[in-house]
């Protein structure tokens, strides 16, 4: 039985920061860093032109000095209240009423709550109590296909059930002078804070991503990669780790990736923002050029890396810009761990 992906909604907060800025507040806090200038040159360099932030740059929780307590509550809050937002809007789009969703999936690394933001969902939205869930809160920029990769699984398992999948991420949270080494200072300028949600369905709700069974899904561990990406907690906050390793991880991957597509051509893909040269080094395994990855290098240069939400977004902008129907595309993204998720589906007009 085949399944629906509709088009997503993204919700982005108030306050836009430019990469210069960035630029402005790591040498304000960091003049005397032996590495300034390779810094400012890199963050220069990642290919974000601007991100979107919950709160303003200099908020002690984004810059300045505020503790774990203060940034797991703000984060936290803010995430619900982006997430609240975008699954209403998809609601309203789909003309799906909150009473006829038969599953929620959330996908949420940053900040911490318990009861999670399915539950807080399931409450602000009025969702049915018997309502079923799946909570997905630690696999941060994969997150997003994860999220979809069960809805696949449920449709499935469930015919005729309507599954919201709703990602949020204030990964500002993790934006900590504390953290000095050069690629910490990389993730200041990377990362933007975004929702976004979608509908999967066993019938069509408009265009969309069309995936056949489960078969058309995957997902993967790379062997002994568990410090490539990481993340931590102390006094100070939350903190995004990585080796040099991590920056052939993708790479490393991709042939696994490459067999279980076996000799299925690629018309499009939807790659997981998480740099430049992850959506160059995909495309190009993929076979394919720069205009068939536009939607994720514009989601980078105009937003950033948005952890879970970045392939919903890059999704929502292939549907402003579609391909032709009947084209087979993939899904992609990488997360910490180092694990990758994948969607092969069927354009849908």
């Amino acid at each position: 039985m085949p399944a629906y992906i509709a088009r997503p909604t993204t919700v982005f907060p108030a306050h836009k920061v430019t990469t210069a800025e960035i630029a402005d507040d790591i040498r304000t806090h960091h003049p005397d860093h032996p590495r300034l200038a390779a810094i400012l040159r890199i963050v220069a360099n990642t290919g974000v032109n601007t991100r979107f932030f919950t709160r303003p740059l200099n908020a002690p929780t984004v810059s300045g000095d505020a503790g774990i307590g203060d940034r797991a509550e703000v984060a936290f809050a803010d995430a619900l209240d982006m997430a609240e937002q975008a699954a209403r809007r998809t609601l309203t789009t789909h003309g799906v009423a909150a009473a006829d969703v038969d599953a929620i999936i959330t996908t949420h690394s940053t900040g911490w709550s318990v009861p999670n933001l399915d539950i807080h969902l399931v409450d602000r939205l009025g969702l049915r109590p018997t309502v079923r869930r799946i909570a997905l809160t630690t696999m941060a920029c994969a997150g997003g296909t994860q999220a979809l990769i069960r809805a696949v699984d449920m449709v499935t398992a469930r015919p005729g059930s309507t599954v919201l999948v709703v990602a949020a991420e204030t990964i500002s949270a993790v934006y900590n002078h504390a953290d000095d080494a050069v690629e910490h200072m990389i993730y200041k300028a990377l990362f933007g804070d975004s929702a976004a949600a979608t509908l999967v369905t066993d019938q069509p709700i408009g265009p969309g991503l069309r995936v056949n069974s489960p078969a058309d899904t995957y997902e993967h561990v790379l062997p002994d990669s568990l410090a490539r990406y990481s993340g931590r907690a102390d006094h100070t906050g939350f903190h995004f780790d990585s080796t040099k390793e991590a920056l052939s991880a993708a790479d490393d991957v991709l042939p696994h990736l490459l067999d279980w597509l076996g000799p299925q051509i690629v018309d499009f893909a939807v790659i997981h923002p998480g740099s430049g040269r992850i959506i160059a080094d995909t495309a190009h395994r993929l076979g394919l050029d720069t205009h068939d990855s536009r939607h994720s290098t514009d989601t980078l240069t105009d937003e950033g890396n948005l952890g879970a939400v970045s392939v919903l977004r890059v999704l929502e902008r292939t549907h402003d810009d579609p391909p032709p129907a009947g084209s087979h595309g993939v899904a992609v993204a990488y997360g910490p761990g180092f694990n990758t998720a994948a969607i092969h589906g069927t354009w849908t007009a």
